[in-house]
């Protein structure tokens, strides 16, 4: 292999999947180089063929998978021609992919040691000693606390991080010059996620691999990526260095992409959207993939496949437009640009904080015992939600943000009474709900709904969409004449933006952003004045998720709703949210409106958290250089530290900090923090 060739070459990749007698097209003519020390990130839609395309590089496609043809060279060789027996050594030793759900990917019943073991003794031909000493140094590298007990553990007994960790140390255990990440950082936190990336990027930067990056979010483009490859419908269809990439998008598709980014500034509009979906593989267009979805597109879209143009030089893209100078395509968009239309959002109709508000919540508590032993005695208690108050008014939006196993879901889960509090006050509307019986709460539970996080699981697949949305309503005597619900739902599924046709179908039938419409009518059936969205756009692509942003704001202006948003989304909280409320192991330590949180963080866990979110935006500010790392990990509920939780992991702890919980200090009429800093007059 010369020096200046690439590290990998792709060449015209193309594989489906049987059906039948017949084969589907999911990847088609796919090509890239990727250098040694160069990050190739592949951007796109779900079903866009990304991960398809990365488990044929590597020969993992599942039974029905089929590789149609093209070429693949690594190092030099042919891997598409190489026989099985040699392809296991390339794997592991030659190139090493990270997959997306480590749970999934790593064996329950073996020991972390065991696994990583296993890659050493194949590919370095250590055992014994010899493995263990390497497997220590592997996860000390991939910053794992006290590895040697960690060796010996199961996967059960790590967290989401320390499980990714472990799947990056396997990976890395034979010395790979290839990496593939599948969506290395999807269920991760912002602060985990930001400590993935940057020992990525550290690993690299040591080791001189290749990386080949899978990914739907753009802030982990920006963050990473060398050059950025954009996929739509098994195609490549843009291509381009990382920062002209971000200057200027010049597919259509790709624009669409970045219009569809909510933030800040585009509060009081509505985000773009993409019409439409990614077409099935058995029904491929015969021209340009995008002219369906395209609001450029004309008849020789429809007709004929593009070409590649190069606009710039390492920029090509695959499009029509690009051969007219001058066109809209070719002059750009700026990702900076505010691409909203002018309709009002519900941040300028929402109604005035009131002195009675719809919800209040008073140091609201829910505490699970431990229970061990023959006669199961409560041996302490996890304090999951440990002293919550907030206040939520009609027609406002009050985000909970935090790290998975703060407590935000029981939070929401206990104002629903679907959680019995150990203590505290949840007032609805002046109602006490706390210690109601079921059949006292029966008549309330009208006034309050849940759209959950996943919408598959949480949808019934035995009944029609009718039959889930008219349930509530048949529970709650709304419109009680058959004919009159058959008519209330059909409203209910055209105002989500469903055909009233959804009504006779299956949830299995319908995408994952239709489900969580469907969802979100269900919700609206019995008309509650409250809704608890506990993370619902968090498995969606960018588009879906504008989408379903924009229906959650348009419902709240007409209807006056008040939403309680859990969620990790900082920029979801930023285009949404009115208020925000930030909890750490049960509590809440920050809390203000969008603008005080998030653009002038008082608390040092509010600050940590949002210097972890990665920009989708380069310019906006400089990359992850003001990055507070956080030592160690999350306490457990069942043993938080004396004093303030945050201490063990806060850079700024005093001694103060170390004896005694910080009282609330009121930094404005709607700013407060849980901080010594501030109680000192900081």
């Amino acid at each position: 292999m010369n020096r200046d060739d690439p590290l990998l070459s792709v060449r015209d990749l193309r594989m489906g999947f049987a059906d039948g007698r017949r084969v589907l097209a999911a990847v088609e003519g796919v090509g890239f180089d990727l250098a040694a020390g160069e990050t190739l990130a592949l951007l796109g839609e779900s079903g866009c063929g990304k991960s398809a395309t990365a488990l044929s590089l590597l020969r993992l496609l599942p039974a029905a998978g089929r590789i149609l043809g093209g070429e693949v060279r690594f190092a030099g060789r042919d891997l598409l021609s190489l026989p099985e027996s040699e392809m296991r050594a390339v794997r592991g030793g030659g190139m090493a992919m990270i997959f997306q759900e480590p749970a999934t990917s790593l064996n329950p019943v073996l020991t972390v040691g065991r696994q990583i073991g296993e890659v050493l003794e194949r590919h370095a031909g250590l055992t014994g000693e010899g493995a263990r000493a390497r497997a220590l140094a592997l996860l000390a590298d991939v910053g794992i606390a006290d590895p040697a007990r960690r060796l010996d553990e199961y996967p059960f007994q790590l967290s989401g991080g320390m499980k990714q960790r472990v799947m990056i140390a396997m990976a890395l255990a034979g010395n790979p010059r290839l990496l593939v990440a599948d969506e290395p950082t999807t269920a991760l936190d912002v602060t985990i996620q930001a400590q993935i990336l940057e020992l990525l990027g550290r690993l690299q930067a040591e080791r001189g691999m290749g990386i080949l990056l899978i990914t739907h979010d753009l802030g982990v483009v920006a963050r990473m990526a060398t050059r950025v490859g954009v996929m739509y419908a098994g195609e490549l269809v843009e291509e381009a260095p990382r920062a002209a990439f971000f200057a200027a998008p010049r597919h259509p598709y790709t624009q669409k992409l970045f219009a569809a980014l909510p933030d800040l500034a585009r509060r009081g509009g509505r985000l773009e959207t993409i019409p439409g979906q990614v077409p099935p593989l058995a029904a491929m267009p015969s021209g340009c993939r995008f002219a369906a979805r395209c609001p450029h597109a004309w008849q020789r879209c429809r007709d004929e496949a593009p070409a590649w143009h190069a606009p710039a030089p390492g920029h090509r893209v695959r499009c029509h437009l690009l051969e007219t100078p001058g066109g809209s395509v070719a002059a750009g968009t700026s990702v900076g640009a505010s691409a909203v239309t002018g309709v009002p959002d519900a941040a300028s109709v929402a109604h005035a904080a009131e002195a009675a508000p719809l919800l209040a919540v008073t140091d609201l508590r829910v505490h699970f015992p431990l229970r061990r032993g023959l006669l199961q005695r409560t041996v302490g208690h996890v304090k999951a939600v440990d002293g919550v108050s907030l206040t939520l008014a009609r027609g406002r939006t009050l985000a909970l943000v935090g790290e998975s196993g703060c407590g935000k879901t029981t939070v929401g889960k206990a104002i629903l009474q679907l959680v019995a509090p150990t203590g505290g006050s949840v007032r609805l509307d002046g109602c006490q709900l706390v210690g109601l019986g079921r059949q006292a709460l029966r008549p309330l539970r009208r006034q309050m709904q849940m759209v959950f996080q996943d919408p598959f699981a949480s949808l019934n697949p035995r009944m029609t969409v009718g039959e889930i949305i008219g349930e509530g309503m048949a529970a709650f005597a709304v419109a009680r004449p058959a004919g009159e619900r058959a008519a209330a739902i059909a409203a209910l599924l055209a105002q989500v933006g469903l055909d009233a046709a959804a009504a006779g179908r299956y949830p299995h039938e319908f995408s994952g952003g239709q489900r969580q419409r469907i969802a979100i009518a269900r919700a609206l059936a019995v008309q509650p004045g409250l809704i608890v969205c506990d993370e619902p756009t968090s498995a969606l692509d960018v588009s879906v998720q504008a989408q379903i942003l924009n229906l959650l704001g348009t419902l709240q202006a007409e209807l006056g709703l008040a939403y309680l948003f859990i969620t990790h989304n900082f920029a979801v909280v930023e285009y949404l949210a009115h208020e925000v409320a930030v909890m750490y192991l049960g509590r809440i330590v920050e809390r203000g409106n969008v603008a005080e949180v998030l653009r002038t963080p008082r608390h040092p866990y509010t600050q940590a958290l949002l210097s972890a979110v990665p920009s989708p935006r380069p310019d906006a500010r400089p990359m992850q250089q003001d990055f507070v790392r956080l030592p160690g990990e999350t306490p457990s509920p069942a043993n938080p530290p004396a004093g303030c939780h945050f201490h063990p992991r806060c850079p700024r702890a005093s001694e103060a900090c170390r004896q005694r919980y910080p009282d609330v200090t009121a930094l404005s009429p709607t700013h407060a923090v849980s901080c010594h800093l501030y109680n000192d007059g900081a």
